[in-house]
């Protein structure tokens, strides 16, 4: 009897192990310095951990300050395969005028997690003067009402008004930044709705929510790597066009990088708005406009995909604009002590592409890892970040560490068309007696490697190990259940 509580005891601790190794989903609120200067930006982010983004409710408004765009930056963390993914939304704010304002507390929801932020003081220092901000035109969407009083059953009924449509300059269009690309080179590509100021007065938005994701639909490529912005907020952008002012809305934007030769093709897209009719006769008092509806559409756009030029690695080889940072945690080194080397690679491109390649059987050094770590930021309708590699790495003979020949990646530079071979620059000399074996000992100060590596087990065990422990303490609860309750039966009598 006491084997089987023994062996629940330890299946059970073994399942709660099992099962608390994924955690639920996280975000909190990160505000911005509180101190800055009139030219600077003034920022509100949220940070989501555990999940992929799905939505999320408005940022707050600031008194005395405007929204000014937003960006997003995905950080992945991969170590011993395991990845965690965590997602920055950040809101940027322009202030008006120098002088101190308030952040009131306020509370957001994302993915249904409710985060709330106790608010903070901001101080706006003087650096420049800025433009007063236009005046907001009238609010479109209020139904127009015909007004019937006593006074009609002295003068009669008003005569129905006339209303006729006015001529509008707006648009919409499918803009990508590239005529033409490269395999595997990103190329912009964005749905805007433009409108001169003077329309705003007659068009609106309608039904918008509704239409959106059939649009995005049909604009989605089938042959691409698709990074998307997260941006859920449309509001206008003051753009020439023509050399005339424009207000743009940014409907859908993503950065789309071409996995073969296939067209990129985008198909003539529907967007239906509400455009009022404006009476002949104003009448004081009424609303004189009468809503109606037109539907917009943005030609249709082909961009053409080459292949990269002849190389062996073609089909392996990331397209974009990178360089090589590194980093080492120590400037001495000897034979038999571990040191962590960094290789990263930042620039624009598809980051998810790039990697290592294979590490070559060196007799002069010995290494481990990595541990891989990316930042994606979207901005401004670029795409770029860093993708760092950290390994820890032993050397068994003294003299220079020629790191060159153990680091390296090819890439291809779409805007010279040629390809090119970042490798590692560093080269640390190394001190110490030959070392003939391995010699990795765990850094006194790494908590990790002063635990795991001398308790661990290299024997090979079956991927479902852990479903059939989770299966097997099943059985021996319902085991100890049944002989509980034949215990009891039996006492009762």
């Amino acid at each position: 009897m006491r084997f089987f509580f023994v062996l629940l005891g330890v299946l059970w601790v073994g399942c709660g192990i099992v099962a608390g190794q994924k955690q639920p989903p996280t975000a909190d609120i990160v505000l911005g310095k509180s101190t800055f200067p009139i030219n600077e930006y003034y920022t509100i982010s949220f940070r989501l951990r555990g999940a992929p983004l799905e939505r999320y409710s408005a940022f707050p408004e600031i008194e005395g300050f405007k929204k000014s765009g937003k960006s997003s930056t995905t950080t992945t963390r991969t170590v011993n395969g395991q990845s965690s993914t965590e997602l920055t939304i950040t809101q940027r704010y322009a202030a008006f005028d120098p002088g101190t304002f308030a952040v009131k507390p306020f509370s957001m929801t994302v993915n249904g997690l409710t985060i709330r932020s106790e608010g903070a003081a901001l101080r706006v220092n003087p650096q420049q003067a800025t433009a007063t901000p236009p005046a907001p035109g009238p609010a479109p969407g209020a139904s127009p009402l015909q007004g019937i009083g006593l006074l009609d059953k002295l003068f009669g009924k008003p005569k129905p008004q006339e209303y006729v449509e006015p001529q509008d300059q707006a648009f919409l269009a499918v803009v990508p930044d590239k005529t033409s690309v490269f395999v595997g080179q990103g190329v912009h590509v964005g749905l805007y709705f433009y409108l001169a100021p003077q329309d705003q007065a007659v068009l609106n938005f309608y039904n918008f929510a509704q239409q959106l994701p059939g649009i995005i639909r049909q604009l989605r490529q089938r042959t691409v790597w698709e990074e998307s912005f997260d941006e859920q907020e449309v509001l206008p952008e003051n753009v020439i066009v023509g050399g005339k002012p424009f207000l743009r809305y940014r409907l859908w934007e993503a950065e789309l990088y071409p996995l073969n030769t296939q067209p990129l093709t985008f198909p003539a897209v529907a967007l239906q708005m509400v455009k009022y009719k404006v009476a002949k006769k104003p009448a004081p008092g009424l609303d004189n406009r009468l809503a109606g509806y037109k539907i917009y559409y943005a030609n249709a756009r082909t961009i053409p995909v080459k292949a990269l030029p002849p190389h062996p690695l073609r089909d392996q080889v990331p397209v974009g604009s990178y360089r090589v940072k590194e980093a080492i945690d120590r400037t001495t080194f000897r034979t038999g002590k571990a040191f962590t080397y960094t290789f990263s690679v930042e620039g624009e491109g598809n980051l998810a592409a790039i990697n290592l390649e294979a590490l070559p059987a060196s007799e002069a050094v010995e290494v481990y890892g990595p541990e891989v770590q990316q930042e994606l930021t979207r901005e401004g309708g670029r795409v770029g970040g860093r993708k760092s590699f950290q390994f820890r790495l032993v050397a068994r003979r003294p003299g220079p560490v020629a790191l060159d020949t153990l680091f390296r990646v090819v890439v291809f530079n779409p805007a010279t068309a040629r390809y090119d071979t970042l490798r590692a620059g560093l080269q640390p000399v190394v001190r110490g007696p030959v070392r003939t074996t391995s010699t990795f000992r765990a850094r006194l100060d790494d908590p990790f490697y002063r635990t795991a590596l001398p308790e661990a087990d290299a024997t090979l065990h079956p991927r479902d190990t852990y479903r059939d422990v989770r299966r097997y303490a099943n059985v021996v609860v319902v085991v100890l259940l049944l002989m509980a309750g034949v215990g009891w039966w039996r006492a009762r009598r």
